[in-house]
């Protein structure tokens, strides 16, 4: 049997063209926050510096690569499987912070329009999920400025059968291959990563197939043939385990070794809201690093929440249990989470932005995105509210 495995199809795919998206994003959501009922506020108290409830809107279902929030989400938590949302009073070593804390879904949830859109429709979203090419791609209408770097590198990948491709080690490899045996890529048409790739003649246009539609059913009848997006952290898994018809182990490589090394699904805030919400974000962003930390060391609450949220909004998105310990560990062993060159996590590398943002804001200049003529590198991230001693167990 074939089960779907389409994952942030538009939302974490950075696709270019997000204005047209974000005129067709879904109305504003509500916040219901979990009641705090009869808490006492501890000696953290964040009701002066923050919002009442503070919203992280993410990128896409429940799912591992959001644990950092999910262990947020203390005993009394809510579930509103209408919002797809979970929500709980913030606890921070054992005390209550005296505002709530919630966690929106993404990708089906908001009608799989870009966060960035809905974050400027949204008053109530604190932080969103923004890719750092969507940061660039949509500066002119819906500009961010990341705050923290949840992780260090970008799980997209591409995946081949090794078995078809056995010499096969790299990107450049794979494309060669492909081209010689007449395999196609499959991909989300319109990705960012892939207009990159054929502009600076890493892939050639005759091998890519923007009509990936997020099943298997491609890649499994043309037996190893034809290679496919994905991300490391979900489909090796899922398609060894979980497919039958495939059954057996994928290879890949990381779109970032080919030299699209963005920042993924960065936290992020609204330009136009970084003054009101500097002072949250002082103390907001090391709770928000710790919890990453203690994610990683024993992630099996926050699973737990994610399990349960993806059974209760019963929208059509499987996720198990195995696929959340694997992703656990594919994103420690693959480096996409990591302390990166120094002993903190969370920050963004000021010569990598840089390379990186020459790099999109050629490409999306040549396309026509809603770019800001004037962006500079420094406008679309920040790493002045990071706590430089919090860091994973080295």
């Amino acid at each position: 049997m074939l089960h779907p495995t389409g994952r942030r199809a538009l939302a974490s795919a950075s696709l270019i063209g997000t204005a047209a998206l974000a005129l067709a994003a879904c109305a504003p959501g509500t916040t219901a926050s979990a009641p705090a009922g009869d808490l006492e506020v501890g000696s953290l108290d964040l009701s002066a510096v923050c919002p009442s409830t503070i919203v992280v809107q993410t990128d896409w279902n429940p799912e591992a690569e959001h644990g950092h929030l999910y262990q947020l989400i203390g005993d009394g938590y809510s579930i509103d499987a209408d919002a797809k949302s979970v929500s709980s009073p913030l606890v921070v070593d054992g005390e209550y912070t005296g505002v709530a804390f919630e966690v929106r879904s993404g990708g089906p949830a908001i009608g799989y329009s870009t966060v960035n859109s809905v974050m400027y429709q949204d008053d109530a979203i604190t932080l969103g999920y923004v890719h750092s090419d969507a940061a660039i791609s949509s500066s002119a209408i819906t500009p961010v400025v990341g705050v923290m770097a949840q992780m260090d590198v970008n799980p997209q990948m591409v995946m081949w059968d090794p078995e078809t491709y056995p010499e096969v080690e790299t990107i450049e490899d794979l494309a060669a291959a492909l081209e010689e045996s007449g395999g196609a890529w499959r991909y989300f048409g319109g990705a960012a990563y892939m207009e990159y790739l054929l502009a600076a003649g890493i892939v050639p246009e005759s091998v890519v197939d923007g009509g990936y539609d997020g099943t298997p059913a491609a890649f499994v009848s043309d037996d190893g043939l034809s290679a496919q997006q994905g991300f490391a952290s979900a489909e090796p898994y899922i398609y060894a385990n979980e497919i039958d018809a495939w059954g057996r182990p994928v290879e890949y490589a990381l779109i970032a070794e080919a030299g699209w090394d963005i920042y993924g699904s960065a936290l992020s805030v609204r330009a136009d809201r970084m003054d009101d919400l500097a002072p949250c974000l002082e103390e907001l962003v090391p709770i928000l690093q710790q919890a990453e930390v203690d994610f990683y060391a024993d992630p099996s609450d926050a699973i737990d929440v994610v399990l349960e949220a993806v059974t209760e909004f019963n929208n059509g998105w499987t996720y198990s249990e195995g696929v959340a310990a694997y992703a656990v560990q594919a994103m420690i062993d693959d480096g996409i989470v990591s302390n990166g060159d120094n002993g903190y996590i969370g920050d963004f590398d000021p010569e990598r932005v840089q390379g990186f943002f020459d790099t999109g804001m050629e490409l999306f200049q040549q396309i026509a995105a809603d770019v800001d003529p004037d962006l500079e590198a420094e406008d679309i991230y920040t790493n002045e509210f990071l706590d430089t001693s919090i860091g994973l167990p080295e």
